[in-house]
Parts: structure tokens; sequence; C-alpha cells
């Protein structure tokens, strides 16, 4: 039973109305299990999240094909869910404790980790709900979370499995340390930017003040410079980093310090009764002709430095706190000097944790800010007549992309996985095919990436994630297990042999370390803290304070959310899954490493396809950010032009990767598009077409009836095309064209007025073609549409048959219409170019006709006069005179202009315009031809000038068309 459409198209309405149905009737995963599965997972967005412009594209594609492959008749499965976002969500309930003059360290850390899920279940569910907005269509019955607890268990036991097979482990390495956030982060959050600074040089004179001769030359070998020297020049931009210096170097080939290599030079700063000595040694890293060409190396809080130090067994001597202060703990200067010296002349060899309990700062800049300590520092070696000069220039400095402080250069222990080895299977499955990148052009980027990767260092200092499953013994031995009782068990099978008698486990909990220890979580190892001899009859296990990395845990989400490690069926059904949809800047967070977790995990890769989207960006190209006042917020969009408009819009934008850039006109025009078709809707409704009752085409007689069938078949092979490819825009570009183009402008007009009954049931049945094909992309107004048009068997179009014509091209009644539209287009250019109206009747003649042009000329009398606005064509020569010819086909159709202008008039005002036209292209032309102009003005200008030309070009083009056909 058909219902009436409303005259006006109401997006809000209808979105209001139909998600609510498709998700209370179980519509987005309707029960199939006999159909080829299909399956899609979100990439899960934070918990903390609300719905931006980003996640407007990725989630539309990622909706367009789960509802095309459902139409399809797949079982389709959209895994959705959010991700605990370590850091993201701690910071958030932190803040909000610091609103109300609370903090995290007033409570225990199970009682703040209550608070975070009590955040999470108040307000939590933001963006899950602005994502229904979008109409996305997933599977929210089976709506994951990273910390449930099925998932939890899934992230446990990968990490024990892991470990087990060494793949996991602990070292002690350089990490990129946010002092705002007091945690490690990866170097894929950090962000560089270049910022005004300063290149301090100093002196490091030599021990015992012994000298040497220093000698430059120039390229040929001159001497430009020879004098005796007590002391080695270094440059920094860090100077409170000195006091952790190791060693000095230069390059093996620097002739001029080849005297001074191997022996000691004293770090500027300090009391000078127990001022270090360091070594000078050689390494390739220095660059003899940057500087001085020797450089200070202070492994535990430079990347480069690190490497000299791990090559040349330099110790690295940590000297901040979690907070980047400079430390405070440990025993006095005097004596840790001491020790360090001992440890440089061999003395004492330099274990890792040893060397990390050394405080060598100075006492009176222990607990300083490294800035202000950084003054004090270049304070006093100046008033000791130690510094050489000071350069300013502009450096990069590391910033967390969260806590928003500059990044330090840190030596902690932390946790590793063996990304190098885990990465062979995922590089080998692109190189042969198994899982393909699309765009391809991405797979150099990803070879690049995987082929050089580093440890990926999966330890967080927070309260809030999945802790760590790992205690340690009393001395300092790790036990990895899924719970207390396993690692227990560990616990008593090795020590059990080694005290010869029985005895017990007993967990102690962080509140009973040191504050140390508690407070910053990798100041010395637990062994160091609180130790005890191990032949008591009790041992003590402490567990790993720290939390893993939020990838760690979504690296899991292609199996973790089917129920691994459980055998189940939806794991076997869906798993691999078919495809993930990503933005490029989540490759290596996300998708690469979900790559490894799925072969190492399950022997499979995690999908076969994944295709990589761009960026949205402001309308001048510009990347979005809240400081530039560019960010465009989708649900403002949603309100303004409806979700369909959007969803288009960002579907027919996306190019294969290329960015998107934001304009609100063209979601607008599709706004205006949906207007359009609502509006055919009701005007076939309106002429008794309604629902059709098959899913083959109809039998058609006439040309325009089996025209626009034929129509149907081009644009469903077409459409089915793109899809396959993951040619969104050419999609996106297909149904719309044929929509606006062939069935609301012209079909609909061909059959104006003569609605019989094959008529009528063939333009239900494209109708009905076309709301399916459309559904994808315009799931909201196609539903409604759908559901007015016709009774429906109950069932709802997301979930019909995707079209199966069952008919072929007609290619003479393809050739019959495009003959009509191409006369009618033409004449109605023609008129335009003439300043003739448009409903003025003109009379026209084709004196010699072809057979097959006059038997379509006379079997659409009515059409040609309706819609071209013309007399009747006669089959005969015209009157003298002036008159424009019109081409339709192979005919060339004269129409009469005398007494309809003034021909003499229209001629000189289109030379004119034509002249002026002419004269722009030109201009502009020139312009771009200059090169001054293209290498120095900027690009918007001209991208303008290139547009300008381009319209000018087309303008005289039209204008010499019109005065051609005049005669």
């Amino acid at each position: 039973m058909k219902r009436e459409l409303e005259k006006t198209f109401d997006p809000a309405a209808i979105e209001a109305k139909w998600y609510p149905y498709w998700e209370d009737n179980g519509l987005f995963r309707p029960h199939r299990p006999d159909a080829e599965p299909f399956t899609i997972v979100n990439p899960p967005p934070n918990v903390t999240g609300s719905l931006h412009i980003g996640h407007a594209l990725d989630n539309t594609l990622q909706d367009v094909v789960i509802r095309y492959e459902r139409l399809r008749g797949k079982d389709a499965l959209w895994v959705v869910g959010t991700d605990h976002a370590g850091i993201a969500t701690q910071m958030v309930v932190e803040r909000q404790m610091e609103e109300r003059q609370d903090k995290r360290t007033n409570y225990s850390r199970e009682e703040f980790v209550d608070k975070v899920w009590e955040w999470k279940h108040e307000s939590g569910g933001t963006i899950t709900r602005q994502l229904r907005r979008l109409g996305c269509s997933m599977d929210w019955s089976r709506e994951q979370f990273t910390m449930d607890p099925h998932f939890s268990a899934a992230v446990t036991r990968v990490f024990v499995d892991l470990y087990n097979r060494g793949l996991i482990y602990r070292a002690k390495r350089l990490v990129n340390w946010d002092p705002a956030l007091k945690t490690a982060i990866s170097d894929l959050e950090v962000e560089n930017r270049e910022v005004p600074g300063h290149m301090w040089h100093f002196k490091y004179p030599l021990a015992g003040g012994e000298t040497y001769t220093y000698v430059e030359r120039d390229t040929d070998g001159n001497v430009t410079l020879e004098e005796e020297r007590d002391y080695i020049s270094i440059a920094t931009t860090r100077p409170e980093t000195m006091l952790g210096d190791g060693a000095v170097a230069v390059h093996p080939s620097d002739a001029r310090y080849a005297a001074i290599v191997g022996k000691f030079c004293e770090i500027p700063v300090g009391p000078k009764e127990h001022r270090r000595l360091i070594p000078i040694i050689t390494d390739d890293y220095p660059d003899p002709d940057f500087g001085s060409g020797a450089v200070k190396i202070t492994g535990a809080h430079d990347e480069n430095d690190y490497g000299v130090a791990s090559r040349n067994g330099i110790p690295m001597y940590r000297l901040m706190d979690e907070v980047a202060s400079m430390r405070a703990d440990g025993a006095p200067y005097a004596e840790a000097s001491a020790q360090a010296m001992r440890i440089a002349r061999g003395e004492v060899a330099p274990d890792a944790n040893a060397v990390d309990a050394l405080n060598l700062v100075p006492d009176e800049y222990r607990g300083l800010d490294r800035y202000e300590a950084r003054k004090r520092v270049v304070a006093d070696i100046d008033a000791e007549g130690l510094m050489v000069m000071v350069e300013d220039k502009p450096i990069m400095q590391p910033f967390g992309d969260r806590g928003g402080v500059v990044i330090e250069p840190m030596l902690t222990d932390q946790w590793y996985v063996d990304a190098e080895k885990m990465a062979v299977k995922p590089l080998d499955a692109v190189r042969s095919g198994a899982v393909e990148i699309v765009p391809k052009s991405w797979e150099k980027t990803f070879f690049n990436w995987m082929e050089n990767i580093q440890p990926w260092c999966v330890s967080r200092q927070l309260w809030w994630g999945h802790r760590i499953p790992a205690w340690f013994g009393p001395d300092g031995k790790i036990f990895v297990a899924e719970n207390e009782a396993s690692a227990g068990e560990l616990a008593l099978d090795h020590y059990q042999s080694e005290a010869g008698r029985k005895l017990r486990v007993e967990f102690i909990d962080a509140k009973s370390v040191s504050v140390a220890f508690r407070e910053i979580g990798w100041v010395g190892s637990v062994c160091d803290v609180g130790a005890q001899p191990v032949d008591q009859d009790t041992v003590t296990l402490r567990r790993d304070e720290d939390v893993l990395d939020t990838w760690f845990s979504s690296a899991l989400w292609p199996f973790a959310t089917l129920g691994w490690p459980e055998q189940t069926e939806l794991l076997a059904r869906h798993y691999p899954n078919d495809l993930l949809i990503s933005g490029f800047d989540i490759l290596f967070f996300w998708d690469a490493r979900m790559m490894m977790m799925g072969q190492a995990m399950t022997g499979e890769n995690p999908w076969k396809r994944l295709y990589l989207h761009g960026l949205v960006r402001a309308a001048d190209g510009a990347k979005m950010s809240k400081s530039k006042g560019n960010v465009v917020d989708p649900l403002g969009l949603i309100d303004k032009y409806g979700a369909d408009a959007l969803r288009f819009f960002m579907a027919a934008m996306e190019s294969q990767g290329r960015d998107v850039k934001m304009d609100e006109r063209r979601v607008e025009g599709y706004r205006n598009f949906a207007t359009k078709m609502w509006n055919a809707a009701r005007f076939c409704q309106s002429n008794g077409i309604g629902a059709s009752q098959t899913l083959a085409a109809p039998a058609a007689s006439s040309a325009v009836n089996r025209w626009i069938i034929g129509e149907v078949v081009e644009t469903l092979a077409e459409l089915d095309k793109a899809m396959a490819d993951l040619r969104f825009d050419a999609a996106a570009n297909a149904i719309y064209h044929f929509v606006w183009d062939q069935f609301c402008d012209w079909y609909i007009e061909l059959v104006k007025g003569s609605f019989d009954e094959e008529t009528r049931t063939v333009a239900g049945w494209v109708l009905d073609q076309i709301l399916v094909m459309l559904h994808p992309f315009m799931p909201f107004v196609t539903e409604e549409l759908w559901s007015k048009m016709g009774a429906r068997a109950d069932y709802p179009l997301i979930t019909a048959e995707w079209p199966q014509p069952a008919a072929t091209v007609d290619p003479a009644a393809k050739r019959e219409v495009e003959w009509l539209i191409g006369l009618v287009g033409n004449v109605r250019a023609a008129k335009n170019e003439l300043g003739i109206a448009p409903g003025a009747r003109l009379e026209a003649y084709l004196p010699d006709p072809s057979p097959a042009t006059r038997a379509i000329i006379e079997r659409n009398g009515p059409a040609i006069e309706r819609l071209a606005r013309l007399g009747g064509i006669r089959f005969e020569p015209a009157p003298e005179g002036a008159a424009m010819q019109i081409g339709a086909g192979d005919a060339n159709i004269i129409v009469p202009l005398e007494g309809v202008i003034d021909i003499a008039a229209e001629r000189a005002r289109l030379a004119k315009a034509l002249e002026a036209a002419q004269k722009e292209a030109k201009s502009l032309a020139g312009r771009l031809g200059n090169p001054a102009f293209v290498e120095k003005a900027k690009p918007e200008a001209i991208e303008k000038a290139r547009a300008d030309h381009a319209h000018h070009t087309a303008e005289a083009e039209r204008l010499a068309a019109a005065l051609a056909r005049l005669g």
C-alpha cells in the first residue's frame, strides 16, 4: 500500500525515524547463516572522542561498503567498538579531578581505575551516538571495548605467548619521555617542530692541564690556524645534559684531534674538586665539517648519542626524573662522581642498573626544572670563562602530541616487542599479493618502514590500561604469566630448587615499594628497592606497575573482537576479515601492527585488502587545526544539510587516497540532489507509479523504456566495477549522473504526458533500482522513499536485494533516445548562445534525412515539439536567409532566424564578446607562461589564474561556435 510522500524533503525527520528502526530490529546484521560472509572492523575510536571530519570520511566509506555487500546478500558484519585510549582517558579524568582540587595520587591505583570506569559509563559513549547520526550500520549488538573482560584476557594471552616465544623482552633503552604525562610514548606520537634556539660552544679542559697543537687547514691542505690548546671545544643546544656526558667523540679521520684521542677531558661544570673526567673517543658519527667536529656523548638523553654510546661501551647516565626536573635522589654528587670516575677508568664494570642509580647532577642543581638548570649551567660555565660563544639558530624540537611539552629522550627500563622479527611475514604478504594495499602507491612507504622497523616499546607508565602481566622476584627475576596463580607457580619452580626447601609466595602491592619506584616506575630495578634474600621461607613478588601501549591491544582487534583465543563460530566464519579501511596516518600505528599480531597469533593475515584514504583538508588545502580556526564540525553539516548529503560528498570526493578538500557548497549541492530525487519520486507517485514487483526488468516495447532499462544495466555494471576497485568517487558519480541526468532530466521529461501501463511499470522498476543502488551512499532518503512507494512484503530497503535486471542494452533504443537528447540539448544551447527565449517555438528543416533519422523524427514528433520547442521538422530545403545549424546524430538541421532575432546586432554582440574573451585568455596564458610568476606567486594565485584562463578559453570557444551558427 502506497503512502503519499510529503511535499517537502526533511532530512532530520527521516534520520530520526529510520536509524532507531534499523537498530531496534536487528537489521544491521540480518540472520544469514548460509550466505557468504563479509567482514570489516571499524578502527576503534578513542572512548574519549567525538565525531570529527576524519571520522566522517572513514566511517562513511566503511558504511558504503558494508551496505553494498549486505544488499548483495552477504552475511555482512561490521565490528564496532571503542578503544580505552590509555593516555587520553587518564588525561581527561585527571583534568576533571584538578577542577575539583583533587588528584590521582590521593587514591590507590584500584580506586583511580574505578573512577575512570565511572567516567566511561557516564560520558564515554559520545562518539558511538554520533556514529549513529552519520547512519553507520554497525552491529551494535556486539559492541566491543578494549577493556572488556574477554578482550583483556586476549591481550594478556598475547603478551604471555609472545614473551615465552622470545618476541617480547624487557630492556633498558632510550625512549621518548613525556614529562607532562609522565610516561614513555612512541616515535609516532612525537611531533617535531622548528623553534628559535641557541647553540652554545664550550671548552672541555684536558685532564691535568695537558696541551696539544691544534691545526686547521683549508681544502688545499694549507694551514689556516695553528695554536696550542689545553681544551677541546664542543657545541650543544642542551647544556643541561652535559652533566650526564660519558665521552667526547671525534671522527677517526679528523687529524686535528689525533693527538688527544684516548686521553681524558673535564666536564666544565659542577664543584671543581669533584669534576668528572671523560674519555675522548673516535666514532663515525661526528661530522668533521660541522662546528668544531667534536661532540659530547650523553647516551641517556640523545638518540644519536645513544647509538655512539652503545657501540663504544660508554656508560649512560640518566639526569632527570619523571617530570624532567634534575634528579634529586641518590647519593651526594661527590660520591656519585667518584664512582663514575672509577667506571670511566675501567676500575669498575659499568653494570646498567648500577650506572642508572648514579645521580651525577651536582647538588646545587638537583630538583631544578631542566630549563632552569640550563640557565644555571650556562651562567656558571660563562663565569668561569669556559664559554667560547653562543649562536642564535632555529632548532628542531620534539613535542608530545598529547602532553604538548618538549619530549625528553630518556634511558629507562621498558618492555619491547621484537618488531623486526614480527615484520617478516607481513612484508612477505604484501610482496606476494596475499594482502593488497590500495592505492598501490602506499606499498613503497609500507616496505620502507617495515624493513627499517625498530623495537616497539609497549610499556606505558599509567594506571589506566592493560596492566603488564609480569611479576618481579626478590633477585630481579621476572615471571610473566596470565594470572597471579601461574606467576606463583613459576616463582616456586624457580626458587624451590635454589632454596632446597618448601617456600611460599607472597604478592606485595606496589604501595609497599619505595616512593621512588612507585612514582617513577623505572628508577633502579625491583631488586634494588626493598630487596630480600631468597633463603627466607617467603618469596615476595611485586607486579609490574606499567600498562601496555594502547596500540598493542588494538592490534588484536580483527580477531579478539570475534572471540579469540576461544575458537568461536564467529571467529571461524569472519576471520580473516575481508577489508580494512583506514586513514594513511595510522598505517604504522595500527594497520602494520595488526598484520604483525595477526600472523603471530593466528598464522593468517588479518584481512585481504587494506584501503588507505587521505585526510580531509580545509577548502584551501590547508590542514585543519583548532589554532587555525578552520576545523569543520560534521555534526553541524548534518544538522544543516542532512547525513545523506555529507555522506555523498565524502564518497564522491574520495579518490584513491588523495586528500579531500572540504567544500560546503558541494555538500549543499548533494542535499539538492536528494531533494531532486524526492521530487521525482513525488511526480512518479502522482502519476500512478509505485513499487516494482520484480527483480528482473519488465518487458518494454517503446524506445524510451527500452533505453532507460539499458541505462540501468550500464550504471549497475559501472557501479559494481567501481566498488570492486574501491573507487568510491567513480561509484558515487555513476549513480549521481544516472539519477540526475538520465532519469530525472531526460526519462521523466520524455515520458511526461504519456504514462501508459508499460511506462508506469518500467518507471516504477527503474526507481526501485535507483533506490537500491543509491542506498549505500544515501541510506536515509532512499529508505524513506522505498517505504512510501508501495507494499514491500514487509521488508525494508536495507535488506533488499541488489539489482539483477536480467536485461541487456538495446542498441537501437539507445541510439534513438540519444539522438533525441542530442537534438534537444543542442537546440537549447543554441538558443542560449543567441539570446533566444527558451520557450520560443522555431521552425526546422532537414532536406535529406537518412531513413533511420527520418524514422526517429516521425516516431517522436510530439516529444521533439514539446522538449525542443520545434514546430515540427520538415523534410525539405530551408528558406533563404540567415539560419543556425544544429547537429543531431548524422543530421544537420537548419533553423531559420529571419524575424526571430536581429542578425546584425547579434553578430556584433557576439564578435565583441569573443574579442574580450580571447584577450583575457591570451593575457592569462602569458602570465602562466612567465616562469617568474609561476615560481614566485602564491599557490592559490596560480590556481586562480589557471581557473580563469580555462573559463575565458571555454567562453571564447562558445562564442565562436555561436558566431559560426549565424553563418
